[in-house]
């Protein structure tokens, strides 16, 4: 028997990959369902491959790779209400996570944030009591008062600064996926000025990780505490087949556009070619990863393509290498056609510009 309508239209955004891993997002989605139509969307990059283990694929859209504010402001004009559907690594962090967004998002239509590792559901814009109430109903969960907004970033001309709450000492702090810090507090606060980041509070500083950013937009950059990935999840593969090289310089949360039409992706860092590699596995497309032996972990379970290679070079010189292969390999752009070229050539090719900084080849 259909259950009564919660709402014409619902539009649901769901965020990380935790939710999609749990079960939560599509327990939450077929419950949803049962009310009346559904439109989800994905915000985030790690959740794709979530979605992919989970075989939703079809179900909640991955198409872009945007911030969940973005997402809130794309599905607005289209539904009633959005619901955000997130896990949270403590209630805390949840509402602060979701005030944000809405801080961003400045939705006109009732957002709420259903947080299923808090246990909770919580109004961040927009009057909708009864149907608020119904939906925590439906979703068997507890009705929290809307969260006190905290600014996490300011900016006053050639400075930004940017916080990072509900941070746990000793998690790594990164920037687009780039280590810069590890936590020593539970608010973390970067500060940039003119797009260099030049202090953060509350963190032990790694420079090196600084020394690979050189211009960061702090104000829409991606900022995490921990791990990237925190629950597990059965790797499962979808076919992406192509004829071109593709190069991912430190941005491995950007492989999953970088790498359609692709035959192989070449991985320049240690957390890169192993976020990189966990992404790529689903998609069964081979990496060759410089790497230089400074992996920070920001992903503990990975996994690495069939037919792939990892070249670790001597401490400090991937990044030069990465620069170098860029040019002469990929002619300073970040994809080349591999006519007449093969895996095993552009491995040749890559040994041969680390020359003596080279230490091992590694095949998968």
């Amino acid at each position: 028997m259909r259950a009564s309508k919660v709402a014409d239209k619902v539009g649901v955004v769901v965020h990380g990959p935790e939710v999609v891993d749990s079960g939560s997002a599509k327990r939450a989605l077929a419950l949803l369902e049962r009310m009346g139509p559904v439109t989800a969307v994905l915000g985030g990059t790690m959740g794709r491959v979530a979605v992919i283990d989970a075989a939703l694929e079809d179900r909640i859209d991955t198409s872009r790779r945007e911030m969940p504010s973005r997402s809130v402001q794309r599905l607005e004009p289209l539904v009633e209400i959005v619901i955000i559907l997130n896990y949270a690594k403590t209630i805390e962090t949840g509402l602060v996570f979701g005030a944000m967004v809405a801080e961003r998002a400045k939705p006109k239509k009732p957002l709420l944030l259903a947080d299923f590792a808090g246990g909770f559901l919580t109004v961040l814009a927009g009057e909708a009591a009864s149907l608020t109430e119904k939906i925590a109903e439906i979703l068997d969960l507890e009705l929290l008062d809307a969260p006190e907004f905290l600014p996490g970033t300011k900016s006053s001309g050639r400075i930004t600064r940017r916080k990072i709450f509900g941070a746990i000492p000793g998690e790594n702090i990164s920037v687009n996926g780039t280590v810069v810090a590890k936590a020593l507090e539970e608010t973390v606060e970067i500060t940039a000025i003119d797009g260099k980041i030049t202090e953060i509070d509350g963190a032990e500083v790694k420079p090196h990780g600084l020394e690979k950013l050189s211009f960061v937009e702090l104000k829409g950059a991606i900022l995490r505490s921990g791990e990237i990935r925190r629950t597990e999840s059965v790797p499962r593969t979808i076919r992406n087949r192509g004829r071109n090289a593709v190069l991912i310089d430190h941005d491995a949360e950007g492989a999953f556009e970088k790498v359609r039409g692709s035959k192989v992706a070449v991985t320049v860092g240690d957390d890169t070619t192993a976020i990189a590699g966990e992404i790529l596995t689903r998609l069964e497309t081979p990496l060759v990863g410089v790497v230089d032996g400074d992996l920070d972990h920001l992903c503990s379970r990975t996994a690495t393509p069939k037919g792939s290679a990892v070249i670790e070079v001597l401490p400090g010189t991937d990044d030069v290498i990465g620069r170098k292969v860029r040019e002469e390999i990929f002619g300073g752009e970040y994809r080349i056609s591999m006519n007449g070229l093969s895996i095993e050539d552009l491995i040749e090719r890559i040994k041969k510009i680390a020359g003596e900084d080279l230490k091992s080849v590694r095949r998968f």
